[in-house]
């Protein structure tokens, strides 16, 4: 009986988790496409980390980023291809440039 607990519970907590990555990245293609007219553009990748990242990577949802020295190259194919619970993020929500700001942003943090 216990197993099946314990199943359950990984099975409740693996959906939510999809749930809220869900939910980031609608908020990123929101501000994006609110921001698109407006030719917005991240400021640097403190901001992108603080804006976008941050709620579950601080949050205990997704993996700490900071002090793995993670290769920019991994942390670009990770944010364009989502991973698992991880959604992929456009061009249109974090462009190249910005991508490329916050994958150094984590690499030396």
């Amino acid at each position: 009986m216990r197993k099946k607990k314990s199943v359950r519970t990984v099975t409740a907590l693996m959906l939510s988790i999809s749930v809220a990555a869900a939910m980031m990245a609608d908020i990123a293609r929101a501000a994006a496409e609110t921001n698109a007219d407006k030719g917005f553009r991240w400021r640097n990748g403190a901001e992108v980390y603080s804006k976008v990242c941050s709620y579950c990577h601080e949050g205990q949802v997704g993996p700490r980023l900071f002090g793995r020295e993670l290769p920019p190259e991994y942390t670009r194919a990770v944010v364009r291809n989502g991973n698992r619970a991880m959604p992929p993020f456009r061009t249109s929500e974090i462009d190249d440039e910005s991508l490329a700001k916050l994958a150094e942003y984590i690499q030396r943090n």
